[in-house]
C-alpha cells in the first residue's frame, strides 16, 4: 500500500501504523501468540511487550528467544484449549461481512479454481481465543467478498453453541472495522491516513455499518516509533529478517 503524505517530522511506514494499531487492539492482554508468515502481527505484540513493560507474554512460533513452546502447534491449541492464550490473529484468502473465513479454495470444493494452503487450526482457535484479530493487507473485492466459496473458520455461532472465542476486528491496508459479534457484522471503525471512506466502500465486497463521521486512524507516536525502530526492530529480526531490513532498516542477525 502506498505511503501516504506526511510531516516530515514525524514520518512512519504503513507497517508502522499496523503495527501500532493491532497493538491498540492487543490492550492488556496476558499472552498473545503469532502464527506463522506474520511479521506486522509479531511487531504488534512485540510492541504491545514494550509498552506494558514485559506483559502480554509474547508467543512467537519459529522463534527460539520469543517462545516457550518446544512443541510448536500442538503446545500452542493445548494453551488455547485451556484458555492461556487472550489474542490470536488469523488471515483468510477470503472474508466475509461475518467474520467467515476460506482457507481452503474457491469455486467448486472437487474442483476449485483456487487452492488455499489449508485451514490447520484456525477453526479451533476462532472458537477458543477470546480476542481474534483478522489481518489481511490487500483490501479488494477479490479477498473481503460477500460469502466466502468455503467457510474454514466460521466468524459466529448459533446462540446455543458455548463459543468464548471469536474475531473483534479486521485490519486491512486501507482501514480498521471492529466486529460486532450480537449484529454478526463489522463496522468501519477508522480509515487510515491516505484513505477514504468512499474507497473503502468502493473496494469492499460486504455490507457494513459505519457512524456519520468515520476517524481517521491515529498516526502512531513518536515513542511508538522509538520502540519499534530501536526495541522491536532487533527482536523481530531472528524470526523476519528481511522483513526487518526493509522496513526498519536494521541489519540481518547474525
Amino acid at each position: 500500500m502506498p505511503n501516504a503524505p506526511r510531516d516530515a517530522s514525524h514520518s512512519f511506514r504503513d507497517e508502522e501504523l499496523l503495527a501500532s494499531v493491532i497493538a491498540d487492539l492487543i490492550g492488556d492482554a496476558r499472552h498473545v501468540a503469532i502464527g506463522a508468515s506474520s511479521p506486522i502481527p509479531a511487531a504488534a505484540a512485540l510492541l504491545a511487550r514494550e509498552r506494558g513493560n514485559g506483559r502480554p507474554q509474547v508467543s512467537l512460533l519459529g522463534s527460539r528467544r520469543q517462545s516457550f513452546f518446544t512443541d510448536g502447534g500442538r503446545e500452542l491449541f493445548d494453551c488455547a484449549g485451556q484458555g492461556r492464550i487472550d489474542v490470536f490473529f488469523l488471515s483468510g484468502g477470503q472474508i466475509d461481512g461475518e467474520g467467515n473465513i476460506n482457507l481452503v479454495g474457491i469455486g467448486d470444493y472437487a474442483h476449485p479454481t483456487v487452492r488455499f494452503p489449508g485451514s490447520f487450526g484456525s477453526s479451533y482457535l476462532y472458537y477458543v481465543v477470546p480476542k481474534v484479530i483478522l489481518f489481511r493487507l490487500e483490501h479488494t473485492r477479490r479477498t473481503l467478498v460477500a460469502k466466502v466459496d468455503f467457510i474454514s473458520a466460521p466468524g459466529t455461532s448459533p446462540d446455543n453453541v458455548h463459543r468464548p472465542g471469536g474475531p473483534i476486528a479486521l485490519i486491512t491496508s486501507r482501514c480498521l472495522f471492529a466486529f460486532e459479534r450480537q449484529r454478526r457484522r463489522f463496522a468501519l471503525a477508522s480509515v487510515h491516513p491516505g484513505h477514504s471512506v468512499a474507497e473503502v466502500v468502493d473496494h469492499t465486497g460486504f455490507e457494513f455499518d459505519r457512524p456519520p463521521h468515520v476517524p481517521i486512524t491515529p498516526a502512531p507516536s513518536l515513542e511508538t516509533l522509538r520502540m519499534l525502530r530501536t526495541a522491536v526492530a532487533p527482536q523481530l529480526a531472528e524470526v523476519y529478517p528481511k522483513f526487518v531490513a526493509e522496513i526498519f532498516g536494521a541489519p540481518e542477525p547474525a
